[in-house]
C-alpha cells in the first residue's frame, strides 16, 4: 500500500473516530434545555418511570408522593402519608417500591395504593435510613442505607454501625451486598443485571460491581471520583450522576457531558416522557425535564 492510500485511510480512522466520540456526546437535543415543570415543593427526589413513560417522585418533608403525567404535562398528588418515602423504584410487577425513611422500611405500593412492608429491620435491629434502590431483571432489590438523621425520628443513634447496601432476593430473604463504603446513597444497574452502580457520597467515588448469579456483588472496581445523590443510566449505557447538577459519564468512567441546573443541590434523575426519551430532575424544591437524543432503559 502506498503512502497516500495509508494517510488516507489514516484520515479516515481518525475521522470515524472524532465522529463516534461526537455520537457519544450528543446526548442532548440541539438547542434544549433544561424546563423548569414546578417548584412548588419543599425538596424534590426519588423519580421513577412507569411503562407509559408517566414519572412519580417524592417530597419528602412533606410526606408524599406526587405523579406527573406525561400525556397531560400535569402534577397531582398520588399518595398522602408517604412514609418520608425518598427513592422509588418500580418492580417487574409495576408495583411501586418506595424507601420509606419514617420507620426505615421498603415499601411495596400496588396500583391500589396498598402498601406491603417488604424490610422492616435486618437481624432484628433498625435499618439507617434506606434512601434509594434499583431491582434487578430477576425482581431482587438492592438498596442503600446510610445514615441521615431526621428530626421526625425520636431515635438519636444508629443500630447497625455500618452503612451498607442490602438486597432482598426473590424470596424476599435479606442480606449484606456490600459494606465496604462509608455513605452509599445513589445505586443504578445496567439493564442486563450483570452490573451495579454504587455513589458513595461521603467518600466522593462511585464504584461498580459485578452482579453474580446468587445476587451477591464482587469485583468492586473504581468507576470515577465522583459521588453521587441519585442516579440513573441510558440506552448507551452512559451512567448520570447528581449533586451538581448532572454528570455525565460513559460507560469506561470517562465524564462526556455536564448537565448545568439552576439549583444549588440536584438530587435525583431518570428518564420519563414519551418513549422515555426525556431526563426526568429533582432538585431541590423543583422539579425540570430534558429532552434527550438517547432514552432510558427501565421499560
Amino acid at each position: 500500500m502506498n503512502i497516500m492510500k495509508l494517510n488516507i485511510l489514516s484520515l479516515l480512522i481518525v475521522g470515524f473516530g472524532f465522529l463516534s466520540c461526537n455520537t457519544q456526546r450528543e446526548l442532548v437535543e440541539k438547542r434544549e434545555k433544561p424546563e423548569l415543570i414546578s417548584d412548588d415543593f419543599e425538596f424534590t427526589e426519588g423519580p421513577a418511570s412507569d411503562p407509559e413513560g408517566n414519572v412519580y417522585f417524592t417530597d419528602q418533608p412533606n410526606n408524599k408522593i406526587h405523579k406527573w403525567e406525561v400525556a397531560k404535562n400535569t402534577i397531582s398528588v398520588y399518595m398522602e402519608n408517604a412514609g418520608r418515602a425518598n427513592g422509588l423504584y418500580f418492580d417487574n410487577q409495576e408495583n411501586l417500591l418506595a424507601a420509606a425513611d419514617k420507620d426505615s422500611e421498603i415499601w411495596k405500593i400496588d396500583s391500589k395504593k396498598d402498601v406491603e412492608v417488604l424490610v422492616e429491620s435486618f437481624e432484628g435491629k433498625r435499618l439507617n435510613g434506606p434512601n434509594d434502590l434499583w431491582v434487578a431483571p430477576s425482581g431482587g432489590i438492592y438498596f442503600t442505607d446510610p445514615y441521615y438523621h431526621r428530626d421526625y425520628w425520636e431515635r438519636t443513634e444508629k443500630e447497625i454501625k455500618a452503612e451498607r447496601v442490602y438486597y432482598v432476593d426473590p424470596k424476599g430473604n435479606i442480606s449484606v451486598a456490600a459494606e465496604d463504603l462509608v455513605q452509599p446513597n445513589g445505586i443504578i444497574g445496567t439493564p442486563d443485571g450483570k452490573k451495579l452502580y454504587i455513589a458513595d457520597i461521603r467518600a466522593g467515588k462511585t464504584y461498580s460491581y459485578k452482579i453474580n448469579s446468587n445476587g451477591s456483588l464482587s469485583n468492586k472496581e473504581l468507576f470515577t471520583d465522583s459521588g453521587s445523590d441519585g442516579m440513573t443510566i441510558d440506552s448507551q449505557g452512559n451512567v448520570y450522576l447528581t449533586g451538581n447538577g448532572v454528570t455525565v459519564f460513559d460507560k469506561s468512567g470517562k465524564k462526556i457531558k455536564h448537565i448545568p441546573i439552576p439549583k444549588d443541590w440536584t438530587a435525583n434523575v431518570t428518564f420519563g416522557g414519551k418513549n422515555h426519551q426525556s431526563l426526568f430532575i429533582t432538585a431541590q424544591e423543583a422539579i425540570f425535564i430534558l429532552k434527550m437524543k438517547v432514552k432510558g432503559v427501565r421499560w
